[in-house]
């Protein structure tokens, strides 16, 4: 009896070691699928979607994230002329413009114009207007540090 008690327990470690090979064989063909992969975008295969802000005006197409979600990457196209009166964000938002250009100014303070190559940080909170010039719509990409929203903020009285 003790020799099958012996012969069990040699062949239960076995099994346990094939199993845990198999394992661990599997975790690593798992995370080899996980490795990021490059993602590439024409202009061609951007999903452009209404912008919750101006649906009419504006459209965005994510490229990475979720804008109604998180943190997200994606381009907004503006209609020539077309202006957001003083608003906020609840997350940080920086964005260069591909085309057009794009003015930006800080609540009381002068308005900038911002031709294609130009950058904005705009930080959570902080009250600012945005327009595209008249003539070409504007282009921009965005990079958020959470959900894409657009938050009305009084003027100064």
């Amino acid at each position: 009896m003790k020799r099958t008690l012996v012969g069990t327990r040699a062949l239960v470690l076995c099994l346990a070691a094939v199993v845990a090979a198999g394992t661990a064989a599997a975790a690593k063909a798992k995370s080899a699928k996980a490795k990021p992969a490059l993602v590439t975008k024409t202009p061609d295969e951007l999903k452009w979607v209404p912008n919750p802000a101006a649906p009419d005006s504006i459209s965005m197409a994510a490229v990475s994230g979720d804008p109604d979600k998180g943190a997200h990457a994606a381009f907004h196209k503006f209609k020539a002329g077309f202006a957001v009166p003083l608003h906020t964000h609840s997350s940080d938002i920086r964005f260069a413009v591909i085309s057009g250009t794009m003015n930006v100014a800080p609540e009381g303070g002068p308005e900038k114009k911002l031709p294609p190559g130009s950058y904005v940080f705009q930080p959570h909170g902080v009250k600012h207007t945005t327009k595209c010039e008249a003539g070409s719509d504007c282009v921009i990409f965005t990079t958020a540090s959470g959900k894409f929203d657009v938050i009305p903020a009084e003027a100064k009285k």
